[in-house]
């Protein structure tokens, strides 16, 4: 039977867990054992007792690895961490491949068999396994919520007997999954949205979600999806346009939703200290992107900056502010990548091989460095 093993999370600022009492009785239900450490889900507002009753067990830290085969977490925990487990166990979690490099290969030293759910192909057949997707979504949420929260004046347009509020111009910076909650968000909140991004494609997107689209014509963007659906590096020429567009555009909103990402690098730098300046003080920027260097010139993660009566914000952990939704969703897109690759006569999921999502997610194999990403290959 194989034994599946949850950790409690250990990275500072990190609430969220990687199984939930949902998951827990669904593996169980598959065959399953699943031992819970102690507290796994408290900041997640999941009690021990919840996993026991959903058929887990909890253990101390020392005796949670023992004989595990899967070790599921959020965050790619400490190597020192992982003692006692099986041959080849399997780490499931978000890993941050690039950005640790170093724990990846001790990783492989260690014999462990490392699968980074964020490299999930984005293919119809693994949306459900998407881990970014579903973090993003309630990223993209969070951010117009707290920039709401900060601007210190009300969304929505309110005719009253002593006069009218004009509605909050927002304006969203990168249309990809989180951006597009963002401008849904804003939307349902009553403001006047806009948004950009460098894929042409993403302009019907945009629309159809009522807000508009402030887009480059002078010089080609892209046509289509960026490589794996992601945005990609674009050209001078195309940067110097978009700016001047943005400048024209960005001195009229009142917030400023940030959320270009392009993976494996640091994050494009879309707004800088001159454009800030041209905005009207109280207005406020939410840089989604602040934990990989940031959008916006002089934003700090997890604080607050003012800059020409600007407030600047965003945090290193996004959805680790809506724990009990973001643990939710990791928790079964976990679920949903160990359960599609079942065997029922083995007990436990079978990896092939030659499966693209296999390709992509697994880091390391026998004790090395397997993925192409990684390896400079691809």
């Amino acid at each position: 039977m194989v034994r599946i093993a949850v950790l409690k999370e250990s990275a500072p600022g990190e609430t969220r867990v990687a199984a939930t009492p949902e998951t827990v009785k669904k593996f169980v239900a598959l065959g399953a054992t699943v031992v819970v450490e102690h507290g796994a889900g408290l900041t997640a507002s999941i009690a021990d007792a919840d996993y026991a009753a959903a058929g887990a067990t909890l253990a101390p830290a020392a005796k949670l690895l023992v004989d595990a085969d899967i070790i599921l977490a959020v965050q790619g925990p400490d190597p020192a961490r992982l003692k006692g487990q099986s041959a080849e166990a399997w780490l499931v979690a978000s890993l941050d491949p690039f950005g640790q490099r170093a724990r990846v290969d001790a990783y492989a030293k260690a014999g462990i068999d490392a699968l980074a759910m964020e490299f999930m192909p984005r293919i119809t057949r693994a949306q459900s396994m998407d881990i970014l997707s579903s973090q993003s979504n309630l990223s993209g949420y969070k951010a117009v919520i707290d920039a709401a929260a900060t601007y210190g004046r009300a969304f929505p347009m309110m005719m009253t007997a002593a006069g009218t509020i004009s509605a909050a111009r927002a304006f969203v910076m990168g249309v990809g999954v989180a951006g597009l909650q963002a401008i849904a968000t804003a939307r349902r909140l009553g403001a006047q949205v806009s948004a950009t991004d460098v894929r042409s494609a993403t302009r019907e997107q945009i629309e159809s979600l009522g807000a508009k689209a402030i887009f480059v014509d002078s010089v080609a963007g892209i046509e289509g999806e960026g490589a794996g659906g992601y945005a990609t590096e674009m050209s001078d020429a195309y940067k110097a346009a978009q700016a001047e567009l943005v400048s024209a555009h960005i001195a009229k909103q009142d917030i400023v939703i940030t959320t270009a990402l392009i993976p494996g690098r640091a994050a494009p730098r879309l707004i800088s200290d001159a454009q800030i300046a041209s905005m009207k003080p109280g207005s406020v920027i939410f840089d989604l992107a602040v934990a990989q260097g940031g959008n916006v010139e002089g934003s700090v993660a997890d604080q607050i900056v003012e800059r020409h009566g600007v407030k600047i914000m965003g945090y290193a952990n996004t959805p680790a502010h809506l724990a009990a939704d973001a643990s939710a969703l990791f928790a079964r897109n976990l679920y949903n990548f160990l359960s599609a690759f079942w065997d029922k006569d083995a007990g436990r999921p079978v990896l092939p091989d030659e499966d693209e999502i296999t390709a992509a997610i697994r880091l390391t194999r026998n004790g090395a460095v397997v993925n192409e990403r990684l390896l400079g290959t691809a």
